[in-house]
């Protein structure tokens, strides 16, 4: 097991290009078991999500291969309908599966997804939806089994407590696409990662208007071909580029990245002082973080609002912010798991319901510090990056499921940070 040795080193520089995005790839290798075509998937990034999405690909049958760097050729010809928990209890966006073998299998069986440390996230929108389309629907010894013999095109309303589901909108879309008639989403995701699904199974033949908005209406087609398709740049890890450079009061560049993905997410660093200039045309975004930074009020919402997938990161930023920010978490209320280990670190911070009360200090000092899910992990090494000392962050399998080469990357913009064995830790920071 690998952990991260970060020590601060002062301002950022340079330029960095984000990958491809990870939220979009793990339904689009989903989508990919809608046809018995090859589908070829350019610019996926390099991270254990996409490996366990593979495996469980092609433990359905599917040939799965990577044919270059970033480069992915999906073959299902011949599947089946069973999804086994050994592997879908490796990650949870696993369920994607659901609504692709219902559309080409007719029934699916699908164990169900756990909870996780951010949260319960549970998938009865999904299945209301599924319902909704004509199917039978049971939960036997742990599996989601579902009858789609009787499948039809409905209307489907998508609305929850905390908004539109992200992934059960990629569900109900992948199951509607080979469904007879026409299927009128409402309330739907509109998030950039269920756009370019949508944009992908287009390419494959699917008939589907509203793209990019809360309507969707789709009308069911016979069968889908294979295509060529490029994950779109991913905004998290991008927007986790600029915060380092902002909060190290750095000048740095992001390349491959959709400003338009990303408005909210620049309006609060431009109102917290920081510097942002796009460029579209060039999809660059450039952050400048050397004139003082103010306080902000930020509350994370579904897309086009405040991604919570940057809310972490952002907490690390204001905790070295004069004045008090309050951080409101409208998406996942308990995701607030890196603010004991920041305040490790000297923060302060306090949790007042779904808010972080942060009070910004002047310096952090580095310390060992747990990673306990993946966004909380990138922001304990931003907080490493303008601490003094040194910053040991463990448990970074975390950190590897959503970001690739994240410390490589740093290191491009001057960075002192290493991946080192966690034998190479002092021996009273080892975590046992």
């Amino acid at each position: 097991m690998d952990v991260l040795r970060v020590e601060g080193n002062g301002p950022l520089h340079g330029t960095v290009q984000a990958g491809g995005a990870k939220n979009a790839a793990l339904p689009i290798f989903a989508a990919c078991l809608l046809t018995a075509e090859e589908v070829t998937i350019e610019n996926v990034p390099e991270l254990s999500d996409l490996r366990f999405m593979g495996e469980i690909l092609r433990a359905l049958g599917a040939t799965v291969r990577k044919s270059a760097p970033g480069v992915w050729k999906i073959q299902a010809g011949q599947i089946g309908h069973v999804a086994p928990y050994e592997l879908v209890r490796k990650m949870r966006a696993s369920i994607c599966v659901l609504g692709p073998l219902v559309a080409r299998q007719r029934k699916a069986r699908v164990s169900m997804p756990g909870g996780c440390v951010i949260g319960t996230r549970p998938i009865d929108l999904h299945l209301k939806g599924l319902a909704r389309l004509g199917c039978k629907i049971g939960i036997h010894s742990g599996y989601v089994e579902v009858d789609a013999a009787d499948i039809h095109g409905d209307y489907v309303f998508l609305g929850g407590r905390q908004g539109p589901t992200v992934t059960g909108t990629a569900n109900i879309v992948m199951a509607a696409v080979l469904t007879p008639g026409i299927t009128r989403i409402e309330s739907a995701a509109c998030e950039p990662e269920v756009a370019d699904l949508c944009d992908m199974l287009v390419k494959m033949g699917a008939q589907i208007e509203g793209i990019g908005s809360h309507y969707l209406k789709i009308t069911g087609v016979e069968a889908l071909h294979g295509c060529t398709h490029r994950i779109l740049p991913d905004r998290v890890e991008a927007g986790t580029l600029l915060i380092a450079g902002a909060m190290t009061g750095g000048d740095v560049t992001v390349e491959n990245v959709v400003p338009g993905h990303m408005r909210a997410f620049i309006d609060k660093l431009e109102e917290c002082g920081v510097e942002c200039h796009c460029n579209p045309a060039a999809q660059t975004i450039r952050v400048n973080g050397a004139a003082p930074r103010k306080p902000v009020d930020i509350v994370t919402l579904p897309h086009p609002g405040f991604p919570t997938d940057l809310q972490a990161q952002m907490c690390a930023m204001m905790a070295l912010t004069p004045g008090l920010s309050i951080v409101t978490e409208r998406i996942y209320p308990n995701r607030f798991m890196h603010v004991p280990e920041l305040a490790r670190m000297g923060a302060d911070i306090a949790i007042e319901g779904p808010s972080a009360i942060i009070h910004g200090v002047s310096s952090l000092s580095g310390a060992p510090v747990m990673a306990s899910d993946l966004r909380a992990s990138a922001a304990l090494v931003l907080a490493g990056l303008a601490a003094s000392g040194e910053t040991w962050v463990q448990r970074i399998y975390h950190l590897d499921r959503g970001y690739e080469r994240l410390d490589a990357k740093l290191r491009s913009l001057g960075a002192t940070i290493e991946r080192l064995p966690v034998e190479a830790m002092p021996v009273s920071y080892i975590d046992d």
